[in-house]
């Protein structure tokens, strides 16, 4: 745990007793706070009660009063479609507002450091797309390289539930723009920006919006370094507001398709080749397309993307390469389930938008496409140049009937439900083709989470291949 630093003695207002809400709650508490915390759910409220919080209700007149600030767990809206009405209050109370980001931040640097011979270092990605997977690789590569090295944020664990840092040691944090919206401190090491690509508009107010709080980790974090994908104006935008000219390699320029040249410290990959040029010259290059836990060309932009930030820390080129062979990719992303008969089977159910799925499209030849859910604004026209890759459509949901019309060209079969669509599709592939389950939509028309979703896929698939 990071015990918080600088509330001792003072009130904290925790809302909302998720994941995050809790473990902040412990570790206000632990740095000498005095935590009261408040969830609109009576469950939650109960949990917290028994595990020892004080309950306030935060909707009363006068909650705010003695407190000295107030935490909002990630999940929140605070001033987009409409602010919270408690957060609201607070800002009517002039309390700050914060999240557990920031109180990471200010609270993760010690007097211990003092003793270290290697100071720590905070390595913090964010982008609309392959943030998980850079995240994971990161972590995976300093492992795997001897270096010691937390993973958390909004991956695996929550970040005030970290062990203090270590000697040297690396701290890799994902992080969502519903995070870096709101957080107060934003101190990275080195920042990474995979891309940007329309999602969540609502929470923050339009495209616009929801690049300006991804924007802030690089903006008003300050960090040393800067991983910048170059692929998107936005991007291009950023890197050229941190560079301070030719030749800045503080600012490390990646792409996934297009050879990046000038005298600065460049990462890209085309035709499946990993390429590191500084000053103008190469200096480092991997083969992915051997890499089977990174298929295809979104997954060789998570690589670079990787790849860099490793880079920034001193690790050398053919360290990182050992160490991409052995990573064996997350679950729910482009995760190989099973191969029988020459077919193979792809989980990749974190593919929510139009955007990730036609990523996933883009990686596989000869495919058996399993898709469909609650569908995101914007329609499916996104995913239409790459129908091509594609055999036959399998469509699950509520919505799949509306889904499979907008497949112009494709042939689409309704299935409705996932064990449907995998027998089908099963039934029909052939040796050198893929059944992927990439659905482009939400999933909350049939399961709580994209998790739940995925694992449906694994085991109606071994049921299928039984």
């Amino acid at each position: 745990m990071i015990p918080v630093q600088g509330y001792e003695g003072q009130v904290v207002a925790v809302l909302g007793l998720g994941r995050s809400g809790r473990a902040t709650a412990a570790a206000l508490k632990a740095g000498g706070a005095i935590p009261v915390v408040w969830d609109d759910g009576a469950s939650a409220r109960e949990a917290a009660y028994d595990a020892g919080f004080d309950i306030r209700d935060l909707t009363k007149a006068g909650a705010f009063d003695d407190v000295a600030a107030l935490i909002v767990s990630p999940g929140i809206p605070h001033l987009y479609p409409k602010p919270n009405p408690i957060i609201a209050a607070a800002w009517d109370a002039d309390v700050p507002v914060d999240n557990d980001i920031g109180l990471f931040f200010r609270s993760f640097a010690t007097p211990d450091w003092d003793n270290f011979d290697t100071t720590p270092k905070v390595i913090a990605i964010t982008g609309s797309n392959g943030k998980s997977t850079t995240s994971a690789l990161i972590h995976h590569i300093l492992v795997e390289n001897g270096r010691p090295s937390q993973l958390a944020g909004n991956i695996g664990r929550g970040v005030l539930d970290l062990e203090p840092a270590h000697d040297g040691e690396v701290i890799v944090l994902e992080l969502s723009s519903y995070q870096t919206d709101l957080a107060r401190s934003l101190t990275p090491d080195i920042a990474v920006w995979t891309n940007l690509t329309p999602d969540h508009l609502d929470r923050h107010g339009g495209f616009g919006g929801y690049f300006a709080a991804k924007r802030r980790l690089f903006a008003e974090g300050g960090p040393d370094r800067a991983v910048i994908g170059v692929d998107e104006a936005e991007g291009r935008y950023l890197a050229n507001q941190l560079s301070q000219g030719r030749g800045d390699d503080r600012v490390l320029r990646i792409s996934s398709g297009q050879k990046l040249t000038g005298d600065g410290w460049t990462v890209f990959a085309r035709k499946g080749f990993l390429a590191e040029h500084r000053k103008g010259r190469q200096v480092g290059s991997i083969d992915l397309r051997k890499i089977k836990g990174l298929p295809g060309a979104h997954n060789h932009q998570n690589a670079c993307a990787a790849y860099a930030a490793c880079r920034t820390l001193g690790l050398g080129p053919k360290g990182i390469e050992a160490a991409m062979h052995s990573y064996g990719g997350l679950p729910h992303r482009s995760q190989l389930i099973a191969e029988q008969n020459g077919v193979a089977f792809i989980n990749d159910s974190k593919a929510t938008n139009v955007d990730s799925a036609a990523k996933a499209l883009q990686a596989f030849s000869k495919i058996r496409w399993i898709c469909g859910g609650l569908q995101k604004d914007g329609g499916l026209d996104g995913l239409l140049p790459y129908l091509d890759h594609v055999v036959k459509a399998y469509v699950i949901g509520r919505e799949a009937e509306d889904f499979a019309r907008q497949l112009t060209g494709a042939d689409a079969e309704v299935c409705g439900t996932m064990a449907a669509a995998v027998a089908q599709a099963k039934a029909d592939a052939q040796s050198g083709e893929t059944v992927l389950l990439a659905p482009a939509a939400a999933s909350f028309d049939q399961y709580d989470s994209f998790e739940k979703r995925g694992e449906d896929f694994i085991a109606c698939v071994k049921a299928a291949l039984a």
